[in-house]
């Protein structure tokens, strides 16, 4: 059974090490070159073996399973062959995530993608460029300091010796694939852009968007630059979702191919024979039979009937047959194949209970006028049971217009769509409460580990811990054992352990580089709000980022221990609401300002601990990242302009191929909701949807109630497995996906990531990662080959027959509502 966060934090937070029953022997140095270190073992025993382990591998037993310590300094990193592969990930993987942002359903690229595909890349690199004659190179941090290039050597020869010095490596992978990380979720500012034009039909400049985007992208690397000190540096932050990519590091660099259940294809092999079988096949669900995707079955026998297409509906419905033949309906809310089970049993809990039980019970009691709207819409409606036509209430400099709102109609909700912002608010409530309750102690105790860890200087080399005094390693330092090991507080300190050590080699980044970044990217934010129409003051600005920079180490701290994200999305939405009531515009770019900069800084902090552990230069990692940043953004601001102007109703429901935007729609609900209404008109003591505030003191609660009876149950207990903030927050998703999404997905975590895992546990550990990476990839590739090479070009048009039809022709498809609203018609208060 895989263990939950909680048996993490207290099985690798501690502070002591767990040895797992491994040979108790003294590590030492040894000097193989001039130019690489390694930490081997020395059979010779020594006192206090277990102490000299606290330094010479990491306390964390996880750590120690998928991260080496040891470092070989005489990789090359920074190179021709790094710099190519990374932009040509971050471009290719930002313009297809960008293009399939727009799309429902959607599929995205993931990291792990490039990680399996560069690799292969890096070696046909080196076959092309690198001869056995070539002169022998030198590499200092990573970058080329010397070549024996003899001087009668030809320009192409040099140039090839360019372009091929060094070879390829576990530490340039690591940095494609941190490239490829930065870049491949699509920018939240894209969004905005959207909004504003299509939604809002408010024209959007490109000099606009640039620097929208960029300062949204990159304020970020400020936050998690300044928090290096608590958030990378301390042992104690272990960051395990980080874990796996290192592990795959060391996997595809050893080149190890171990039997696993009687399978002995290699991991790449394997990858590539899915990858073609998912590109082939999604030419049915994606292009030939579309009912396949939108696998509504059980509507098809009685079309017109309202409850089933509630209930067994993929379109508009409850999902209750859960079953697809398009993994990119399956994989929506992201592969199951690489969510925990116990996780995903918290998910389908939530979706069952509140989704598959009190929204039908609701909605048929017509409670807030529910049954006037379909069941599950991504939209919001008026008092005719018609989508909201925001442009009714805005007036032309896009503020709102009370009179003008008093005339038209209050907004109202799909059931499914109270629901989801009732879970959203009680998801944070009781993500604080549900940390402070398990991880407490241990948030504490790293906090203070973080503060323990001083500034590193990089002046003094790697010492092994054979060389040192044993009475500093156990905190008795004496001078003369602090001039061998560095400053005492540091050196001996056993929170400065193997990869603290190594790192030190490399000149760090100072921290007016990350201010510098941060003040620029700052100056660009207020001259934006400022110049440009958006109704967002300057301080505005200062408040969103004020909001994130004072939540973000706690956020940190909770995601670099337990894997758990805090979102501040909604903190942000209510306050700008609050604060700049009836504009929309104003709400969009300070949550842009307040959330993203959370986000891109948590993914910012996770990626320089990749770096941590596998011991990069930090300053090359900078610049990846930086460099990474601009191009993908640049890359989606000139995707997203080519698909607004290019493809056929984008963003209506009439959309070709689906582009109806349906991520940009929820946001733009949530701007009508927060931006233009106000948090007072949902919220006020005579509001419609007042009854909501209460899941914040309800979600602060619940976890209490589990803490208290888990508490006392063994470890092992399906208690301790009862994660109320995923159970919550998971159903956010919820619209734009839908039932079908959830419990699809939910099948097939429990067919792979519990039977297959318990039956056959080597297979599933050799191939699971792989195979989510090879639909994911297949898939994407088969949506765009289906879109460009068919849909676009007009190849398909007039190709109709049952299967592309039956799953439109109910009410499913149309969306139809319980009760109708008579013709003239009203439904709702009669005041608002």
């Amino acid at each position: 059974m895989p263990r939950s966060d909680d048996d993490l934090i207290r099985n690798g937070t501690s502070g002591e090490a767990e040895l797992d029953g491994e040979e108790e022997s003294d590590y030492e140095f040894e000097d193989l070159s001039p130019q690489i270190s390694r930490v081997v073992p020395d059979q010779s025993p020594k006192p206090n073996d277990a102490a000299d382990k606290l330094l010479d591998d990491s306390a964390y037993a996880e750590v120690r399973a998928a991260v080496t310590p040891e470092d070989d300094l005489s990789l090359s990193i920074n190179t021709p062959r790094m710099w190519t592969l990374s932009l040509l990930f971050a471009v290719v993987g930002s313009a297809t995530n960008m293009f399939f942002s727009l799309r429902y359903p959607s599929v995205s690229i993931t990291p792990v993608v490039a990680l399996l595909l560069v690799h292969p890349l890096g070696l046909l690199w080196d076959g092309v460029f690198k001869r056995t004659d070539d002169p022998v190179e030198t590499f200092v941090n990573g970058t080329l300091w010397s070549s024996q290039n003899s001087p009668h050597s030809n320009g192409w020869v040099r140039f090839r010796r360019w372009l091929g010095q060094g070879r390829w490596s576990e530490k340039e992978h690591c940095l494609v694939y941190i490239a490829s990380n930065v870049a491949f979720g699509f920018a939240f500012a894209t969004d905005i852009i959207v909004e504003q034009t299509m939604f809002y039909k408010q024209e959007a400049t490109i000099t606009y968007q640039i620097l929208l985007v960029l300062s949204t992208q990159i304020l970020g690397y400020a936050v998690a630059g300044m928090t290096r000190q608590f958030l990378v540096r301390p042992p104690a932050m272990i960051w395990p979702g980080l874990l796996v990519s290192t592990a795959m590091f060391t996997t595809l660099h050893k080149d190890e191919n171990k039997p696993a259940d009687g399978w002995l294809i290699s991991r790449w092999r394997f990858f590539v024979i899915v990858f073609l079988g998912s590109f082939s096949f999604y030419f049915l669900p994606g292009l030939l039979f579309p009912a396949l995707s939108y696998f509504n079955v059980v509507t098809w026998f009685a079309p017109d009937n309202v409850i089933i297409a509630n209930l067994f509906g993929t379109s508009s419905g409850l999902g209750l047959f859960p079953m697809s033949f398009d993994w990119s309906q399956i994989a929506y809310i992201g592969s199951p194949l690489v969510t925990p089970f116990w996780a995903a049993m918290n998910v389908f809990s939530g979706l069952l209970i509140v989704m598959w039980l009190v929204a039908p019970i609701l909605y048929y009691a017509n409670v807030l006028y529910s049954s006037y709207m379909p069941i599950l819409s991504a939209s919001v409606f008026d008092n005719t049971g018609k989508a909201y036509d925001v442009t009714r209430i805005l007036q032309s400099d896009f503020t709102f217009d009370a009179a003008a709102y008093q005339t038209y109609s209050p907004v109202f909700l799909p059931i499914t769509y109270v629901l989801s912002y009732a879970l959203q608010f009680a998801s944070l409530t009781a993500l604080l409460t549900h940390t402070c309750l398990w991880h407490g102690k241990d948030i504490l105790q790293q906090t203070l580990d973080s503060f323990c860890s001083g500034p590193y200087s990089s002046q003094d080399f790697y010492q092994p811990s054979s060389a040192r005094s044993t009475d500093a390693l156990l905190g008795n330092s004496n001078r003369d054992a602090s001039r061998k090991a560095g400053p005492a507080s540091q050196r001996s300190s056993p929170y400065y352990d193997i990869h603290n050590r190594l790192c030190d080699r490399y000149p760090d980044v100072p921290a007016s580089w990350y201010l510098a970044t941060g003040l620029t990217m700052l100056i660009v934010g207020m001259f934006l709000v400022e110049y440009y129409d958006v109704h967002l003051p300057w301080y505005g600005l200062l408040l969103a980022l004020g909001i994130c920079i004072v939540l973000y180490l706690p956020i940190g701290i909770v995601m670099a221990i337990a894997n758990q994200q805090i979102s501040i999305y909604l903190i942000c939405q209510l306050v700008s609401g609050a604060l700049f009531p009836g504009r929309p515009i104003a709400n969009m770019i300070f949550v842009t300002f307040g959330y993203i900069t959370s986000t891109q800084a948590l993914k910012f902090s996770s990626d320089l601990k990749l770096g941590h552990y596998m011991h990069i230069p930090p300053r090359s990692l900078f610049a990846v990242q930086m460099v990474a940043t601009l191009t993908a953004s640049l890359t989606q601001i000139a995707v997203l302009n080519w698909m607004l102007a290019n493809i056929p109703n984008v963003c209506t429901p009439s959309a070709l191929n689906g582009f109806t935007c349906p991520i940009a729609r929820v946001h733009f609900n949530g701007s009508i909701l927060w931006g233009v209404v106000g948090p007072s008109r949902f919220f006020g003591s005579d509001a419609l949807y007042r009854h909501l505030i209460w899941a914040f003191p309800l979600g602060a609660i619940a976890p209490i109630l589990i803490w208290l009876i888990a508490r006392n149950t063994s470890l092992d207990s399906n208690w301790r497995k009862i994660n109320l903030p995923i159970l919550f927050g998971s159903l956010s998703w919820i619209p734009p996906a839908t039932g079908l999404n959830f419990s699809v997905w939910a099948l097939v975590c429990f067919v792979f990531n519990y039977l297959i895992k318990r039956r056959k546990s080597a297979w599933w550990g050799k191939y699971n990662m792989t195979l989510s990476a090879a639909l994911d990839a297949g898939v994407a590739f088969g949506v765009g080959v289906v879109f460009f090479g068919f849909v676009y070009t007009g190849a398909m048009k007039g190709f109709s027959w049952w299967g592309t039809e039956v799953f439109k022709t109910g009410c499913d498809w149309r969306g139809c509502a319980w009760k109708e609203v008579g013709e003239g018609g009203k439904f709702g208060p009669e005041r608002w």
